[in-house]
């Protein structure tokens, strides 16, 4: 099992949610430039808690037995950062402005998932089913994400009660 991978993941998130909140961070405000109808969703509460879980579960692969599980994890995160990394791109290119996080995304976590997909597969710690199956499961993170804010913004904008 190649260690360098398992632990350039939660390095790299790191490295991302560093860029979207801290240097130069902004992510935030963009975001609300961005995705003005789910705003009030990502709520500062919202971006620490998601945030530090991802930072954790980024790590689990790393601190787990090494197992066919465990690439499987780490190759379903890697094809969540990929998914986040394009997102980053188009809302670059849509908006015409630097979305934080972008920088890490497309430097670090696009060429971290293809290398890893590619050498966890050649090496036969991953079948090419088990990567097909993560790419898909991680890469429908995006869109999970989007009806997710949709439904929080929906809540905010109707209280219960």
């Amino acid at each position: 099992m190649d260690t360098f991978l398992l632990k350039a993941l939660p390095l790299a998130a790191a490295a991302h949610v560093f860029e979207e909140f801290v240097f130069p961070g902004g992510f935030r405000a963009w975001y609300a430039r961005y995705r003005p109808e789910t705003a009030v969703s990502f709520t500062t509460t919202f971006a620490v808690g998601i945030n530090a879980l991802f930072l954790v579960v980024c790590s689990l692969p790393l601190l787990s037995v090494p197992s066919p599980q465990a690439i499987a994890l780490w190759l379903t995160l890697a094809a969540v950062v990929f998914g986040n990394a394009v997102f980053h791109a188009r809302g670059t290119l849509k908006m015409r402005e630097y979305s934080p996080g972008v920088v890490t995304g497309v430097l670090l976590y696009m060429p971290l998932a293809v290398v890893g997909f590619l050498h966890f597969v050649q090496v036969g710690e991953a079948s090419l089913g088990t990567a097909i199956v993560a790419a898909l499961l991680g890469g429908s993170y995006s869109l999970f994400t989007v009806i997710n804010h949709r439904r929080r913004a929906r809540r905010v904008a109707r209280p219960e009660g």
